[in-house]
């Protein structure tokens, strides 16, 4: 038998990790190499924080006149506080182009429930210092959580991280997807890239295709202070959606993978390099596989559990247009035959039984699943969504149909032909779990059946909403709280309204939409998540601008939710 000494150790984690330096206790305090000469343009972060392990990440970007290919080393410090009086651990990282010159330690052998500060030094420049937190053990009265989703570059500056910055008080950050956006410089959220300072750089401007198309992205994102400031302030917890590769992605294709662009797979494992070299993240199978789910633990209190709806499992999105006849006549026997299909997955075979087997053996208070898109039914009268098909060339319906929703709640008769216009409805959006809707409902039961205290947290929409989640039989499953976006706009931009209007279409939506208790459409912003034994809140916070780093916070709304 081959004797396992540290040096072992060290190279099956490397083997593991995919280059990531694990840095046990043992090795606390060794004298580090000689530094290079470095910057850290693009600042630290840290995520996938364990009970006794967290990554630290940062880039140190080679000093002008050094070879290209060549090596850097840079020496990381973690202490107790921030001035670093109390070093704990010290030691030496080596990078180099074939990680883009990223590096990340897995720092293991902590206490639980503890904040650190970090940093790394090269040989004449210094990091900036960044604060990370273990997860809790053992009992636990609170845990709060920031959640974002999709920062666009070019649509504005990324003011909704920097308000959340100013907390010190989180526990972790979750990031739901679109991290980055593939789109070439004159793509979709351009039209005042240019006007504010945010347009995308010559040689980063087209559609990103290649490993170095994607590392230049998310190089050019983390400039961005507002992501510098957080990623310092507190761990990140991440998964991607499917900008992180291209838009709808599915796990054979893409909405925008096109003809002339190459290899989808190829694209695929290029994103997924890119990603784990620039995001503080531990991946489950290593670096190379697209397995991304995976869970934590907050104590008694929480058990989270990220989900990829996109990559590994999903089907090839069902589309309206492919039921809708030249004449404008709406197939929904056809429609409906697709959508019951049993077959049909977003979560994938392995992934639901992964989730399954997980979620019997949590035993935290509450089960939150951290994922991409909406869960909830949104359901609209079919009025609506023809209307919205065909490119919204007739009246608006939606005020009428709002009307005779609020008259039925108030108990006004409704003629046959009234009730019908209201109960004739489909999903508004087949990219969710609306599209995928057998599935669903055999996690509804799942859950049921376990009945654990669950809490959904999506993205991906762009818009913040509050959903009841109901099986079929109308039982209370859960709840479901979604993130405004972070630049990306949202249906106000979609459907062309003003802030009034936008106000107003939501009034609507949270009577038409049966489960649906609240949303806004118009700002953008981010969510806090706070757990406490007996009940869970959500606020999501707005803000005012995002055309220049002037902001300003610009109302919030508050959800309270007790436990019976």
């Amino acid at each position: 038998m081959n004797r396992f000494t540290r040096r072992n150790f060290i190279k099956a984690a490397l083997a593991t990790f995919g280059g990531v330096l694990v840095s046990t206790p043992l090795q606390a305090m060794t004298r580090p190499e000689l530094p290079s000469e470095v910057t850290f343009e693009h600042g630290v972060a840290s995520g996938d924080p364990l009970q006794d392990a967290v990554i630290l990440w940062t880039r140190a970007t080679p000093a002008e006149g050094d070879k290209p290919a060549a090596p850097v080393k840079v020496t990381w410090e973690l202490a107790r506080d921030r001035q670093f009086a109390d070093v704990l651990r010290r030691g030496s990282a080596e990078t180099d182009l074939a990680r883009d010159y990223t590096i990340k330690i897995d720092v293991q052998g902590l206490e639980p429930g503890t904040s650190y500060f970090y940093r790394f030094v090269g040989a004449s420049e210094q990091s900036p210092v960044g604060r990370t937190k273990t997860l809790p053990a053992g009992g636990v009265e609170q845990v709060k959580l920031a959640v974002f989703s999709c920062s666009n570059y070019p649509a504005g500056y990324f003011n909704a991280y920097q308000l959340a910055a100013q907390s010190d008080d989180w526990d972790a950050v979750l990031h739901l997807g679109d991290y980055i956006y593939e789109y070439a410089a004159d793509g979709y959220a351009t039209e005042r890239s240019a006007e504010i300072g945010r347009a995308l750089p010559a040689d980063n401007g087209g559609e990103i295709l290649t490993l170095t198309d994607y590392r230049k992205r998310y190089a050019l994102y983390r400039t961005d202070a507002g992501l510098q400031a957080l990623h310092a302030a507190a761990p990140f917890i991440a998964v991607w959606d499917d900008h992180e590769i291209t838009n709808d992605t599915w796990k054979e294709g893409a909405e925008n993978h096109n003809e002339g662009e190459g290899d989808f797979f190829a694209r695929r494992a290029a994103a997924v390099q890119a990603y784990y070299k620039w995001l503080p993240i531990r991946p489950p199978m290593g670096e190379r596989h697209p397995q991304i789910y995976r869970s934590f633990s907050f104590g008694d209190l929480l058990d989270l559990h990220m989900l990829d709806t996109r990559v590994i499992g999903r089907d090839q999105q069902i589309d309206f247009a492919g039921y809708i006849g030249e004449d404008g006549s709406f197939d929904g026997r056809a429609f409906a035959a697709a959508m019951a299909n049993p077959e049909r997955s977003l979560l994938g075979k392995s992934q639901l039984g992964w989730l399954d087997e997980t979620l019997e053996k949590s035993s935290g208070h509450w089960q939150l699943l951290g994922q991409q898109v909406l869960m909830g039914k949104m359901h609209l009268p079919a009025e609506i969504m023809m209307n919205f098909a065909s490119g919204a060339k007739k009246k608006n319906p939606t005020p009428e149909l709002v009307a005779l929703k609020a008259a039925s709640m108030k108990g006004e008769p409704l003629s046959d032909a009234q009730r019908a216009r209201l109960e004739q409805r489909l999903p508004y959006n087949l990219d969710a779990w609306d599209g995928y809707a057998v599935e669903r409902e055999a996690l509804y039961r799942r859950i049921g059946e376990l009945q654990k205290n669950l809490v959904v947290v999506a993205g991906d929409t762009h818009n913040a909403w509050f959903n009841h989640l109901k099986d079929t039989e109308g039982k209370l499953v859960g709840l479901e709280f979604a993130t405004p976006s972070v630049t990306s706009p949202g249906m106000e931009s979609y459907l062309k309204l003003d802030e009034e209007a936008a106000t107003e279409l939501a009034r609507g939506m949270s009577l038409l939409v049966d489960d649906l208790q609240y949303c806004n459409l118009h700002q953008r912003g981010y969510m806090a998540l706070t757990f406490r034994r007996d009940q869970v809140q959500a606020e999501w916070k707005y803000i005012d601008n995002i055309l220049s780093t002037e902001y300003a916070e610009a109302g919030s709304h508050r959800v309270v939710h007790s436990l019976a």
